[in-house]
């Protein structure tokens, strides 16, 4: 892992040239995460994932955990988004795509490049993560925010920070006369749409727009992926943006209110609301997607998250490949993987009875 001169988290995942062309993938990486582990095993190969941004922090610890105990394996992760990475895992050009959306019925009734004849795909939630609202407005240290305030900021209702909303919210804060610039993603992004999905959710009259990748309104500044955010909104004046928490580094983050109360984002938050949330039922039972209740007010829930998926084959061509998917996924969705992210990436820990649910799921693909 590398650390700005501000100690801001920067991905250790190798710079990668990612190219489809008539299905084919071009690859080109090189970093330490790559390099020989320490335990020789019986698993020899490559794996290529790409996709969620907001996963490339704990897809660097699995990765470097995973080499270690088998060295003869690489794998590859190119965090290009979650629209992108579900594409290229459409066409065939990644083993897997990591994405902050589960694939659509849509999506799940075409074919897929790596997959056997016939074989559908499945979604797997290994990443679990508050997404924060980072903020750089001058003398303003605290910011308390409610969800119909957010989906005025970047819906484009509100376009002050002394705007009589923000200051009802924020007793003895003295907010500027200034404009806001309100900060989204510029690219498909299953962010947004965690994003969208708690607004429209908690403020509909407000966030009308169906979630979705894209962010939907016009106005404001927009940025790719988790990294251009902090960077726009740090850069910037009298900025505010939604990002994954782990992307957060210095910048000052807002309390947001469930309930009666503001509260502050943690791990332990965020797991609270997915053990707490229904799983969607689809048709094949190992295909785990989890419809999270964003309107909930229990104590000791944040409910504004991300879940990030892990998309994959239910059924490889290659036999070879689906062993290596299913030890890697051994690793990621198990107790020590998921530890290891916490400590690394700044997620939320599955709990071990959801753990179990998806290592079992993770088991069944051939």
């Amino acid at each position: 892992m590398i650390f700005s001169p501000r100690g801001r988290r920067t991905s250790g995942t190798a710079v990668r040239v990612l190219a489809l062309t008539l299905g084919v993938t071009i690859l080109v990486s090189g970093c330490a995460t790559n390099e020989s582990g320490d335990t020789e095993s019986d698993l020899v190969g490559t794996l290529d994932g790409a996709g969620s941004s907001a996963q490339a922090a704990a897809q660097d610890v699995w990765v470097a955990d995973f080499q270690r105990a088998n060295s003869r394996v690489t794998v590859n992760y190119d965090p290009t988004g979650s629209g992108a990475g579900r594409e290229q895992f459409l066409v065939g050009g990644v083993s897997f795509a990591g994405s902050d959306s589960a694939l659509s019925d849509e999506e799940l009734e075409g074919e897929f490049g790596r997959c056997a004849p016939g074989s559908t795909a499945i979604d797997l939630p290994v990443y679990v993560s508050p997404l924060v609202l980072v903020f750089n407005v001058a003398g303003v240290e605290n910011l308390r925010l409610d969800a119909t305030a957010v989906a005025g900021i970047f819906s484009g209702t509100i376009t002050q920070w002394n705007d009589p909303a923000l200051v009802a919210l924020n007793p003895g804060t003295t907010l500027p006369h200034k404009a806001i610039t309100a900060v989204h993603r510029s690219d498909d992004s299953g962010t947004t749409k965690n994003f969208a999905d708690y607004l429209h959710d908690n403020a509909p009259e407000v966030w009308d727009a169906e979630p979705a990748d894209m962010f939907p309104y016009s106005g404001g500044e927009a940025a790719q992926g988790n990294s251009g955010v902090v960077a726009a909104v740090d850069g910037g004046v009298n900025t505010i943006g939604y990002v994954d928490a782990s992307k957060a580094g210095s910048l000052d983050v807002a309390s947001l209110k469930v309930g009666d109360s503001f509260v502050a984002y943690s791990a332990e938050a965020a797991a609270a609301i997915i053990d707490a949330s229904p799983v969607v039922e689809r048709s094949n039972p190992n295909d785990i997607v989890i419809d999270v209740d964003r309107t909930s007010t229990a104590e000791g829930v944040y409910p504004l998250v991300l879940v990030s998926y892990l998309i994959a084959c239910r059924e490889y061509k290659d036999p070879n490949e689906a062993l290596l998917m299913r030890s890697y996924l051994e690793v990621v969705a198990g107790a020590a993987g998921q530890d290891s992210a916490a400590a690394g990436a700044g997620s939320a820990p599955l709990s071990a009875e959801f753990s179990a649910r998806v290592l079992e799921a993770a088991r069944s693909i051939q």
